[in-house]
């Protein structure tokens, strides 16, 4: 049973993180360099909503996994890696959080609207907070993986 838990966590975090490198590092540079802003918002705002109902599970499934993995473990033996890995998760879950019910819902709305400078704007303000999840992702594997 544990490794099925383990293996649902482990996906759940790989689908939020390579999402986030696909977005980031290959995505975005080719829509910015070849797409003008109206067509630009409309497929990020497209994009993103997948992406996010495929983070809210992710974040549905990470937090459900990890809370059963530790109250399977006594809590003084479990590695600081572990700790270190929890902490920066619930963080990465709550600057999700923030991204979906603030600039998300505006980015939307702005593309409803077709309001272009408050859709960049939106866009401007999600992209910094993605990568700072995606560099808090990887310390996260970092700290599980190197701190024992």
């Amino acid at each position: 049973m544990y490794e099925w838990i383990k293996f649902f966590h482990l996906a759940a975090a790989i689908v939020w993180i390579g999402g986030m490198a696909l977005v980031i590092l290959a995505l975005r540079p080719v829509v910015i360099a070849q797409m003008a802003p109206p067509e630009r918002l409309n497929l990020m705002a497209d994009v993103l909503s997948r992406f996010f109902n495929m983070v809210w599970v992710s974040v549905a499934l990470i937090l459900a996994s990890g809370l059963w993995m530790l109250s399977m473990t006594d809590i003084k033996l479990t590695p600081r890696g572990w700790h270190a890995m929890s902490g920066l998760g619930v963080l990465m879950c709550l600057i999700f959080a923030y991204i979906w019910f603030g600039p998300f819902r505006r980015l939307k709305a702005s593309v409803a609207l077709a309001d272009w400078p408050a859709a960049g704007l939106a866009m401007g303000q999600i992209h910094p907070l993605v990568v700072t999840n995606f560099v808090l992702g990887w310390l996260a594997v970092l700290a599980v993986v190197v701190w024992r």
